[in-house]
């Protein structure tokens, strides 16, 4: 009872509800919040202080910065913000304008964001065009989860958030963690653009993810393990927080000769064989499930693209798709 009272007493406030109604529409930072209110910092900071403390909010720090957003979608706490925010009045001018002020900072926001990825897209196109279009590999991920619902995604290395955006419809939660702050900012606009407002983004080492063992039934690498110095170590911390019965999928490239990608694109490793990935996840525990090659079309040395998955316990049997 107690704790219901305390938890209704810091909503229960005209700015702490506007807070609310603004992170139910997305992560921000205190910055942004103060832009959006009009109000001081130091006032903006004690009203989030005192939502964080009634586990109303959650404090998610990257690099120099804070994000604050809305505790777990299937936590008591959110679902009684959910309520709360759903009865507030539409029509409302404060309301109205804190919500005309958030599309300004998503709009600031993803001006930033495309002008880091323009810097990067022309490296982009160049190795996309070495293999299969994205489409035929999303179809061959989906394919491969079995096209299932899952409770909570994580995606390792989430670059721009394509990722979790393919994903969206089939979780009921996702995060999507990489160490580079401009790929996050990427990644946070365009998962703004798309309305997904049951996945984040977070900062985080990939060899030391900031979550519970056996909390995810989703964990996806794509595109990622190229770039490690230690793909097997990698392997072992997704193993690490994934469910019994959960699924890992893997996206990236069979072997290959194209030392360019080492040189100008800095892939520390060009390629895998199914033998690498399979002793790795051995290592890491993880049972393995289907394998998928998509070879390119077309003449000179390309890029074939390979999808594995596997399993966190259970007894399967590697098949060839």
């Amino acid at each position: 009872m107690d704790r219901l009272i305390a938890t209704l007493r810091a909503a229960g406030e005209p700015t702490r509800l506007r807070i609310l109604a603004l992170l139910g529409r997305g992560e921000l930072t205190v910055s942004e919040i103060v832009q959006i209110l009009g109000q001081s910092q130091p006032r903006v900071s004690r009203h989030i202080k005192l939502l964080s403390e009634a586990g109303l909010v959650h404090r998610i720090p990257e690099g120099a910065w804070v994000f604050y957003r809305l505790s777990d979608a299937d936590s008591p706490s959110r679902r009684l913000v959910d309520a709360v925010t759903a009865n507030l009045p539409e029509d409302d001018a404060v309301l109205r304008r804190d919500l005309e002020r958030l599309e300004m900072v998503k709009a600031h926001r993803a001006e930033n964001a495309d002008r880091y990825f323009e810097q990067v897209a022309d490296d982009w196109d160049r190795i996309r065009a070495l293999h299969l279009s994205e489409d035929a590999v999303e179809d061959a991920m989906r394919a491969l989860t079995g096209n299932r619902n899952f409770n909570y995604m994580v995606d390792i290395g989430t670059g721009t958030g394509r990722v979790l955006e393919l994903f969206a419809s089939q979780i009921k939660r996702g995060v999507g963690v990489d160490i580079n702050r401009d790929m996050l900012s990427v990644a946070r606009a365009n998962l703004s653009r798309a309305e997904a407002g049951h996945v984040s983004i977070q900062q985080a080492d990939l060899y030391a993810l900031p979550f519970e063992d056996n909390s995810a039934d989703l964990v996806t690498i794509h595109q990622v393990l190229h770039y490690l110095y230690d793909p097997g170590h990698a392997l072992t911390e997704a193993a690490r927080v994934m469910t019994p019965g959960g699924i890992l999928l893997i996206v990236d490239f069979a072997p290959h000769q194209l030392e360019f990608l080492r040189t100008e694109h800095q892939h520390r490793r060009l390629g895998f064989s199914d033998q690498e990935i399979s002793e790795w996840s051995k290592a890491a525990g993880l049972i393995p499930m289907k394998k998928k090659s998509l070879r390119p079309t077309g003449s000179g040395e390309r890029l074939t693209v390979k999808l594995w998955t596997f399993k966190a316990s259970a007894d399967a049997e590697m098949e060839t798709a």
